[in-house]
């Protein structure tokens, strides 16, 4: 069940990411994270009477932290998607933010079995294939993987930080963490003088986005509370796969044999990780 929740959990945070990305090709970076995150917050506190948990200080103070630590990730990622290639932006921050929690988990004493661990390797060897694309300007290249490796620094800690939550707080660290990652990034557009209206056509696009970015995080939080945080984070970094692959069909962006056989890994680490789970 874990892996089954975590690869889905890939699968939703890709679609969205995806959106996420062409919303701010239409519309400012701070207007499409605070109206998608408002969308996600909604969907939250939706959920909350179908998945109730136990609320605690404990409980939303640990997602006030993630949620501060996923927004900066996510600001700095939406405009690097807005201002480069996709397929190179999202697998080098899916890489960052899945090595911080495998180092995390591996530091306090997760021991996965050894195929999960090849696999481990494999699925961080995948999102580096993937992430291989020559016709990238190389300028603007270097500025985009700075502020996806930033980006990823962010989600990794939104992964670490969610898991420090207690198992029992149920879907509650999700709601703290929307609380605080909206006020951040509302405040930030303040100070900025930033305008909070969304481009013509494109609310519907960062509605979408914020509500699969929470369904995934929804996904995320069930699966890590069943789970090692070492192989559900590299399960979930996974997620340019679905990314690449909407932006081969919608964009048209053609994906290398080397960004084919990152897949191909991507594919393998999953079932290897599913083979060495405790049935």
């Amino acid at each position: 069940m874990t892996v089954i929740l975590a690869t889905a959990c890939a699968v939703v945070y890709g679609t969205a990411d995806f959106f996420g990305g062409l919303a701010t090709k239409r519309s400012q970076v701070l207007s499409v994270v605070v109206l998608s995150q408002l969308a996600g917050l909604a969907l939250i506190l939706g959920l909350l009477p179908l998945l109730p948990g136990t609320v605690s200080t404990q409980a939303l103070a640990w997602g006030l932290a993630a949620g501060l630590s996923g927004a900066t990730g996510l600001v700095l990622f939406y405009r690097a998607l807005a201002t480069s290639v996709m397929s190179v932006v999202a697998p080098t921050t899916a890489v960052t933010s899945a090595a911080l929690p495998v180092v995390f988990g591996l530091a306090t004493g997760e021991r996965p079995a050894f195929w999960a661990l090849v696999g481990v390797v494999l699925a961080l060897g995948a999102v580096l294939l993937v992430s291989q694309d020559k016709s990238a300007d190389r300028r603007g290249s270097l500025t985009s993987v700075l502020a996806a490796l930033a980006a990823g620094a962010g989600f990794g800690g939104f992964f670490i930080l969610l898991a420090m939550a207690p198992h029992e707080a149920g879907l509650w660290p999700l709601v703290g963490a929307r609380l605080s990652s909206v006020t951040a990034v509302a405040l930030l557009a303040v100070a900025t003088r930033r305008a909070l209206k969304p481009g013509q056509g494109s609310l519907h696009i960062i509605v979408a986005a914020g509500v699969l970015d929470m369904a995934a995080n929804v996904l995320y939080l069930l699966a890590q509370q069943n789970g090692l945080l070492s192989l559900v984070a590299v399960l979930v970094s996974l997620y340019p796969a679905s990314t690449l692959l909407l932006a081969r069909r919608v964009l048209g962006e053609r994906l290398a044999g080397i960004q084919v056989a990152g897949v191909a890994c991507a594919l393998g680490a999953v079932a290897l990780i599913a083979v060495a789970q405790p049935h």
